[in-house]
């Protein structure tokens, strides 16, 4: 049995609400008694994808657990690769593999420079093509990014989710060993199906999504800021099956 966190949507911004939010979702994890076998980050690690914001974000997410990154809509490729993978900067997508004997973790890159809304482009999907190649048949996999590419019933959201997904939903497809995709991005825990497969949506850490029919009193804004934050456990058992968890963290 595989445990791994996952947690979104931190938007480090050099504001100390979202330092706090994010270090109490941290510490929460370091307090575990149990080691995780991963943390996984699913998007808007920067609020405006500033180098400062990366360098304060890094020691945040640093932990005793494995940590692994994907860059959102408000991250900066450069920046984020420089800053949280020690990588020259370079424009091209964010892709990231973590493999362990029992699981393998696929971060694709979503995100479109200069655009809110998602997109996996041609060039990730032959990357996750090939590393799903390269994988045992009987290794599951989680492909995670940050936009979902189903809609989630929250015309905002839906309006800046993850486009064209029908080529996500043909490689899903031709891999029966992918367990699930986790995303971000909604700042609402949630749970679907996409191409066959749960599709499962981490909570916001800076703040939550306002419902539509929570928004009667508040018709324009989309925002809870006085919920606390919150993160996902993903546990894969020894058969693939993955069964989600969600806990807030008192800030």
């Amino acid at each position: 049995m595989s445990v791994i966190a996952h947690l979104s949507d931190v938007h480090i911004d050099g504001r100390q609400r979202s330092i706090d939010r994010t270090r109490a979702v941290m510490d929460y994890l370091d307090a575990l008694p149990c080691d995780l076998d991963a943390v996984v980050v699913t998007g808007d690690i920067a609020d405006h994808g500033l180098p400062a914001e990366y360098e304060q974000a890094r020691e945040l997410l640093t932990s005793r657990h494995p940590v692994l990154v994907c860059p959102g809509n408000h991250d900066e490729r450069g920046a984020f690769r420089r800053s949280l993978l020690g990588e020259p900067a370079s424009a091209a997508p964010v892709n990231q593999v973590h493999r362990t004997p029992g699981f393998v973790i696929a971060l694709c890159d979503s995100s479109v420079p200069g655009k809110d809304e998602g997109f996996i482009e041609d060039e990730t999907l032959l990357w996750l093509e090939d590393e799903l190649a390269r994988t045992p048949s009987d290794v599951p996999v989680l492909v995670g990014f940050h936009h979902p590419p189903a809609l989630l019933h929250s015309p905002y959201i839906d309006s800046l989710r993850q486009f064209e997904e029908h080529r996500l939903a043909a490689l899903v497809d031709r891999h029966p060993n992918i367990a699930a995709l986790i995303c971000g991005h909604a700042h609402t825990a949630a749970a679907t199906t996409f191409a066959g497969k749960p599709l499962v949506v981490a909570p916001g850490v800076v703040s939550a999504l306002r419902l539509p029919w929570e928004r009667y009193a508040h018709p324009t804004d989309h925002v809870h800021l006085d919920l606390p934050p919150a993160l996902a456990f993903h546990v894969l058992d020894d058969s693939g099956r993955l069964t989600s968890h969600y806990r807030s963290v008192a800030c």
